[in-house]
Protein backbone atom coordinates (compact mmCIF):
# COMPACT_ATOMS: atom_id res chain seq x y z
CA UNK A 1 0.00 0.00 0.00
CA UNK A 2 1.61 3.29 -1.14
CA UNK A 3 -0.73 5.81 0.48
CA UNK A 4 -3.91 6.27 2.42
CA UNK A 5 -6.96 5.20 0.51
CA UNK A 6 -9.87 7.58 0.11
CA UNK A 7 -13.51 6.71 0.64
CA UNK A 8 -13.72 5.79 -3.03
CA UNK A 9 -10.92 3.25 -2.62
CA UNK A 10 -8.45 5.16 -4.81
CA UNK A 11 -4.89 5.90 -3.86
CA UNK A 12 -4.34 9.72 -3.79
CA UNK A 13 -0.61 9.28 -4.45
CA UNK A 14 -1.44 7.61 -7.74
CA UNK A 15 -3.17 10.79 -8.97
CA UNK A 16 0.08 12.79 -8.91
CA UNK A 17 0.42 16.42 -7.85
CA UNK A 18 -2.61 18.65 -8.00
CA UNK A 19 -2.85 20.96 -10.98
CA UNK A 20 -1.71 24.55 -10.59
CA UNK A 21 -4.48 26.88 -9.46
CA UNK A 22 -4.40 30.52 -8.37
CA UNK A 23 -4.77 31.04 -4.64
CA UNK A 24 -6.72 34.24 -5.18
CA UNK A 25 -4.70 36.24 -2.65
CA UNK A 26 -4.74 39.98 -3.30
CA UNK A 27 -1.37 41.70 -3.17
CA UNK A 28 -1.41 45.38 -2.25
CA UNK A 29 1.44 47.75 -3.12
CA UNK A 30 3.65 48.76 -0.21
CA UNK A 31 5.06 51.87 -1.86
CA UNK A 32 8.58 50.41 -1.85
CA UNK A 33 9.39 49.31 -5.42
CA UNK A 34 11.85 46.56 -4.42
CA UNK A 35 9.40 45.06 -1.91
CA UNK A 36 6.48 45.39 -4.34
CA UNK A 37 8.43 43.48 -6.99
CA UNK A 38 9.14 40.67 -4.53
CA UNK A 39 5.51 40.49 -3.39
CA UNK A 40 4.37 40.36 -7.02
CA UNK A 41 6.77 37.47 -7.57
CA UNK A 42 4.62 35.47 -5.17
CA UNK A 43 2.00 35.50 -7.92
CA UNK A 44 4.25 33.20 -9.96
CA UNK A 45 3.39 30.43 -7.52
CA UNK A 46 -0.19 30.58 -8.83
CA UNK A 47 0.99 29.01 -12.07
CA UNK A 48 3.03 26.22 -10.47
CA UNK A 49 2.08 22.94 -8.89
CA UNK A 50 2.61 22.82 -5.13
CA UNK A 51 6.06 21.25 -5.48
CA UNK A 52 7.23 24.39 -7.33
CA UNK A 53 6.09 26.84 -4.65
CA UNK A 54 9.08 26.33 -2.38
CA UNK A 55 11.61 27.80 -4.82
CA UNK A 56 9.48 30.93 -5.28
CA UNK A 57 8.86 31.35 -1.54
CA UNK A 58 12.55 30.91 -0.71
CA UNK A 59 13.59 33.42 -3.37
CA UNK A 60 11.08 36.00 -2.13
CA UNK A 61 12.11 35.38 1.48
CA UNK A 62 15.78 35.97 0.62
CA UNK A 63 14.89 39.19 -1.17
CA UNK A 64 12.75 40.49 1.68
CA UNK A 65 15.47 39.67 4.21
CA UNK A 66 17.97 41.58 2.07
CA UNK A 67 15.64 44.58 1.96
CA UNK A 68 15.23 44.50 5.75
CA UNK A 69 18.97 44.16 6.23
CA UNK A 70 19.56 47.18 4.03
CA UNK A 71 17.39 49.23 6.39
CA UNK A 72 19.89 48.50 9.16
CA UNK A 73 22.85 49.63 7.08
CA UNK A 74 23.95 53.12 7.98
CA UNK A 75 24.55 55.42 5.03
CA UNK A 76 28.12 56.54 4.56
CA UNK A 77 28.64 59.77 6.42
CA UNK A 78 29.11 62.78 4.23
CA UNK A 79 32.39 64.61 4.61
CA UNK A 80 32.06 67.43 7.08
CA UNK A 81 33.10 70.91 6.04
CA UNK A 82 36.40 72.16 7.40
CA UNK A 83 36.02 73.70 10.83
CA UNK A 84 38.44 76.65 11.07
CA UNK A 85 38.34 76.41 14.90
CA UNK A 86 40.33 73.19 14.93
Amino acid sequence: MTGTRTDTGTDPAADGPAAAAPLGVDREPTGLPAVDALVERLGEADHLTADGHLAVYEDVHRGLRAELTSLDAHPASAPRPHDPRS
